[in-house]
């Protein structure tokens, strides 16, 4: 974990980057979270396989693209929405760029790398609360961060994506969900985590920050927090009936 964390994460400073750089920094984290489980790990990698890479990253995507619209369509009176000028080819293809670096990255340090190695020391629920409580309190060095968005992005990403994890066990299935919650965001013109989005719309939030995120963004607001868990829950549901949670007393042996 801790030798993959420094691969992917000297590839993750490439995919802050942006544009085409973005692109090329998520590959090199595929690449090096690849080594590592092959040649330090040494084990396969049926997260990250090939076959059925398309299907489960569409099926993410769907389910991110729901959360968030989900989301949005209970708070449109929230905000107050405006077109913004420019090329709109052009901001999609530079927002998703963007999505894909940061959703490929994230997902390999804290679904591949932290949550699998954590459960094999102390089984996937203590992983999952752990690898969440990580992932929000990361969030707190973000622009316009408070206690309380931390804790909202600890359930809706660290909860949520870590049981999209647990229930498909597929790396590809929580990068789709991932990027399309980080593009729909971004495109709707609502700050991502705190960073100012320059999307298709001009997007301010004129209700109580408990309900639009204020500054921060969608993220922070009690909406999605609630929705989020309608959707996790019953993903780990089906993960135990799956068998795909790993038990503290197997972790422990």
């Amino acid at each position: 974990m801790l030798t993959g964390i420094v691969g992917v994460g000297l590839a993750s400073s490439l995919a802050s980057v942006g544009g085409v750089v973005a692109i090329v920094g998520a590959v090199v984290a595929v690449v090096v979270y690849w080594a590592v489980m092959r040649y330090v790990a040494r084990r396969s990698m049926p997260e990250i396989s090939k076959s059925g890479a398309v299907t489960q990253t569409l099926f993410g995507a769907a389910i991110g693209f729901g959360f968030i619209t989900v989301s949005m369509l209970m708070l449109l009176t929230e905000f107050s929405f405006n077109e913004r000028s420019g090329n709109g080819l052009s901001i999609v293809a530079s927002m998703a760029a963007m999505s894909v670096g940061a959703a490929v990255t994230e997902e390999l340090l804290f679904r591949g790398l932290a949550l699998q190695a954590l459960e094999k020391l102390c089984g996937s629920w203590a992983a999952l609360t752990i690898t969440a409580v990580l992932f929000g309190g990361l969030h707190l060095a973000n622009p316009d961060a408070t206690v309380w968005s931390s804790i909202a992005i600890a359930i809706e990403a660290g909860v949520l994506l870590g049981a999209a994890f647990l229930w498909r066990r597929n790396i590809w299935f929580a990068v789709g969900l991932h990027f399309t919650w980080n593009t729909t965001l971004g495109l709707i013109g609502i700050p991502v985590s705190g960073h100012a989005s320059e999307g298709l719309m001009t997007t301010n939030p004129t209700g109580p920050d408990l309900l639009t995120g204020g500054d921060f963004g969608l993220e922070a607001s009690i909406v999605p927090v609630i929705v989020s868990l309608l959707i996790a829950i019953p993903m780990l549901i089906a993960a135990r009936r799956r068998g795909n949670l790993v038990p503290m007393r197997r972790g422990h042996r």
